[in-house]
């Protein structure tokens, strides 16, 4: 069965447009939209043609105008099925970057002309990575839907083939048509799940804050979802009957350095997704941060949004070994 899949997704992309990855806008022509009938539109035609047939057999004018007039509703319908997507453009294609292993929203932007109504209209990748496919509603002539991908390894996530497709109005023709946009989109390293407190700053120290990896005890709180095992005060939490957490003063304020030589003996992904993990720990806490990789220059030191993107992208985009 999945050879036969490989073969036909083969024969489908070598025989249908775009056959290579195209820029953005891409408009839909109706020389690329292809339309075949459904299982039900076979049925379809296979009653027509035993209605036709016994009207001809028995003389029967009047079951022979209904067996026409179906036909005709029967042909209009692949026309109407091609107008659904004839005219679409595609214009934008964007995400938000995710950790591998996390699943990457693809929002696609569609505009299409708005003197037709457009509803139902599927978007998915034909198979391709088995996303999630979203569902498009064209009622001002815009509009922009999801389709959801599993993210696997860091670094440029290739999109696939997106197939817009419809089997309005009857559903007995499925028209479709492809979109391959040339965009690579950005996975973030995961980051690593347990693993050391974020190494000490340097600097003037000018203010303490909480944090759950500190030097001196707090306070107790109840525990919350993603509190380390490690902090949970558990003689206070049997006595209380619910999981209490210890909180932590931390010094703040001091420029935090994560530098990639001061972790020898690690493995060389397990350096990224330790690293992954600080970033996203510093950024949490507020901290200032640079960030240290070979053969880079240096990033940093600061904190924000744009800090940690530019950190992150610098780890996901480090070669592969």
């Amino acid at each position: 069965m999945k050879r036969w899949s490989r073969l036909r997704t083969a024969l489908r992309t070598g025989l249908t447009r775009p056959r290579d990855p195209e820029s953005l806008p891409a408009r839909l022509d109706r020389r690329r939209v292809y339309v075949l009938p459904t299982r039900f539109g076979l049925f379809y035609a296979t009653l027509l043609f035993a209605m036709t047939a016994g009207s001809l057999n028995y003389n029967n004018n009047p079951a022979l105008l209904l067996a026409l007039l179906l036909a005709g509703a029967g042909l209009a319908s692949l026309i109407a099925a091609q107008l659904q997507l004839t005219g679409l453009e595609v214009n934008a294609i964007d995400a938000e970057p995710v950790a591998a292993g996390a699943p990457m929203a693809v929002r696609v932007h569609v505009n299409a002309p708005p003197k037709r109504l457009r509803r139902g209209l599927r978007v998915d990748d034909d198979g391709a990575l088995d996303a999630r496919a979203g569902v498009l509603d064209l009622d001002q002539g815009r509009g922009e839907v999801d389709v959801v991908f599993a993210t696997e390894q860091r670094g440029w996530f290739d999109l696939p083939r997106l197939r817009l497709s419809t089997t309005r109005p009857l559903g007995l023709a499925r028209a479709w048509s492809y979109v391959w946009p040339e965009t690579p989109l950005l996975v973030y390293p995961a980051p690593e799940i347990h693993g050391p407190p974020l190494p000490a700053g340097i600097g003037e120290q000018v203010q303490r804050r909480l944090h759950a990896s500190g030097d001196d005890v707090h306070h107790l709180r109840a525990y919350r979802p993603g509190d380390s095992k490690r902090a949970i005060a558990w003689k206070p939490s049997a006595r209380r009957d619910m999981l209490i957490v210890r909180e932590y003063e931390r010094p703040v304020g001091a420029d935090v350095v994560l530098d990639w030589r001061q972790m020898p003996g690690i493995a060389y992904e397990a350096r990224i997704a330790r690293l992954a993990r600080w970033v996203d720990e510093a950024e949490r806490d507020g901290r200032r941060y640079r960030l240290l990789l070979p053969g880079q220059p240096e990033i940093g030191p600061a904190r924000g949004t744009l800090h940690r993107h530019a950190c992150l992208r610098a780890l996901a985009l480090m070669p592969h070994v």
